[in-house]
């Protein structure tokens, strides 16, 4: 099967990001033409003149918007793209040169309808954004549900990394306006109109995330706020693996309470739990100063992931108003 392809990347005030990310695309190796099609999606700054540093090399449409938020700039890119097969990415994320080559064979010998791939840390990054790369991608502290070898079937693609043929965007127009949470809304309507996903394993990016603690905190503070929504719009595909960080928040306040009262094994248990994120993440990073920054990450990641999800949880439960109304902060 030809496919042609058509990468879709929203942009908001990163002209330097999409630079690297272009300088990436200039670099694949595969061999025949793509198109890439960038939103700006109500930027300040503009991109527009590191785009035109590469028109002359690239295949680049560029189109300027009000903000709407990157579900909808993606929906609007896709409209005028011109591919059968769409991949968005984030601005913030760089290819490695085999990245569209790997894409095409795979999809070449098992066609489905969208796809998702794993998100690496580059040598260039900061050991905090290493380190957080490790958190959001570790089996130890996510399942390995957002790249993991495990979850090739029924993989849930995010939208940092994401392919979506022109069938597909059209029988379900898109993405929603819920964010974040637009990735796994789409996952779950596609899945209810009889599409395939999986996960391409070797079809990495190294995605910057561009994130300090304070933004890291805010960002899994609303996964977790957006996931028992999700759970409310699609119930059959709820799990209660979605709970495990809120438990592990109140288990780890149990713990230090029976710790004060003279009971500390269940305290060292989550000692140990810690010792073995820092190994795992010794030998993953090959850094012990990571290792390190890397335990802070996955205490973050829980409490804001976790707290997050209890509070959703319980407004959506105790409220007669819409979900927007509950959360308007979710929706653009």
């Amino acid at each position: 099967m030809k496919l042609s392809f058509s990468f879709i990347i929203p942009v908001y005030n990163r002209p330097n990001e999409i630079k690297e990310l272009l300088d990436s695309l200039q670099q694949q190796s595969y061999k025949d033409s793509f198109e890439i099609v960038i939103i700006e999606d109500g930027s300040t700054e503009s991109s527009e003149e590191i785009i035109r540093l590469f028109q002359n090399e690239l295949a680049i449409s560029y189109y300027q918007k009000d903000n709407t938020g990157p579900g909808d700039s993606r929906n609007y890119g896709m409209r005028k793209a011109r591919g059968s097969y769409f991949i968005i990415l984030d601005s913030d994320c760089i290819l490695p040169p085999e990245y569209l080559e790997i894409t095409n064979q795979a999809l070449q010998e098992h066609y489905v309808h969208c796809f998702g791939g794993p998100d690496n840390a580059h040598e260039s990054f900061s050991l905090v954004q290493k380190a957080i790369n490790y958190a959001m991608t570790s089996v130890l502290s996510t399942g390995g549900i957002r790249g993991g070898k495990n979850s090739i079937n029924k993989f849930q693609p995010r939208s940092f990394n994401m392919g979506i043929s022109k069938e597909a965007f059209e029988a379900t127009q898109g993405f929603g306006n819920i964010h974040p949470g637009e990735d796994p809304d789409l996952t779950f309507r596609l899945w209810g109109k009889g599409y395939e996903t999986r996960l391409i394993v070797d079809a990495f990016v190294y995605h910057k995330r561009r994130i300090d603690w304070s933004k890291f905190y805010t960002q899994v503070n609303k996964f977790g706020m957006v996931r028992p929504i999700l759970n409310k719009w699609h119930p059959n595909t709820a799990k209660v693996t979605y709970w495990f960080p809120s438990l592990f928040c109140i288990g780890f306040i149990a713990a230090v309470v029976l710790a004060v009262l003279g009971i500390s094994t269940p305290l060292m248990l989550y000692a140990v739990y810690f010792l073995l994120v820092f190994i795992d993440a010794i030998f993953k990073t090959k850094s012990i100063a990571i290792a390190l920054w890397a335990v802070l990450a996955v205490q973050i990641q829980f409490v804001g992931y976790g707290l997050g999800f209890l509070k959703s949880t319980v407004l959506l439960n105790f409220t007669n108003k819409k979900v927007q109304e509950v959360f308007p902060n979710l929706f653009f």
